[in-house]
């Protein structure tokens, strides 16, 4: 489903001053780890995505070294991929989990900021509350939220989005249109904005299989 925040993240990967390593903030189960993987699949030849929860073998690299160019070198070894600046998107996921992996993104705003880096992580809050941990002026910051109600009648109602989009708010609503609209606006508030609330009711139509 389309996010507003791609246009954000596309702003970010082509700024052409202070673009530096990107941090996403963001609750469990907003979108952060989709939509990062589907921005670099619509905008990278390549993506490198380290998940330091799922995998606890990768953050022992880090304990090494944290310098950006032996991070580099492990990663392309242990993922078997080129990584070309500008060309891969490196993801680093739950880097809570990895401390390290926070500290070394100002090792690559500060001798490698040719790549592009965006860390992500649902405790990432609490990570940065601690003061050693937070690499000040050394990195992007991004807000992710849960599906606007716009987002959420473009991804379930494309034709209803676009009367929504089209219309003027000092405007009046049509009658039919009016109607389908509080009804959309009911559905939502029920459903809420989790992206994986939203696919569940594309999917049933039936709010009692949503959990």
């Amino acid at each position: 489903m389309k996010r507003k925040i791609t246009a954000k993240l596309y702003e970010w990967k082509n700024m052409k001053k202070g673009r530096m390593p990107l941090l996403i903030y963001g609750a469990r189960q907003v979108g952060k780890t989709f939509e990062m993987r589907e921005f670099g699949a619509l905008y990278y030849k390549n993506t490198v995505y380290v998940n330091f929860e799922t995998d606890e073998r990768i953050g022992k690299y880090f304990d090494t070294d944290i310098h950006a160019d032996y991070i580099i070198a492990i990663l392309e070894k242990y993922y078997q991929v080129k990584i070309v600046p500008e060309n891969t998107l490196i993801i680093f996921d739950e880097i809570q989990e990895c401390p390290e992996a926070l500290n070394t993104l100002k090792y690559f705003k500060e001798k490698a900021n040719e790549y592009h880096v965006i860390a992500a992580g649902s405790l990432l809050g609490t990570l940065l509350a601690q003061p050693k941990s937070y690499p000040v002026g050394m990195v992007n910051l991004l807000d992710i939220y849960p599906l606007t109600f716009d987002e959420f009648l473009e991804a379930t109602d494309e034709s209803l989005y676009a009367y929504y989009s089209s219309i003027q708010k000092e405007q009046p609503i049509e009658g039919i249109f009016h109607n389908r609209l509080l009804e959309a606006y009911n559905y939502y508030l029920i459903i809420g904005g989790m992206p994986e609330c939203v696919s569940s009711w594309i999917a049933h139509k039936d709010p009692a299989k949503i959990s």
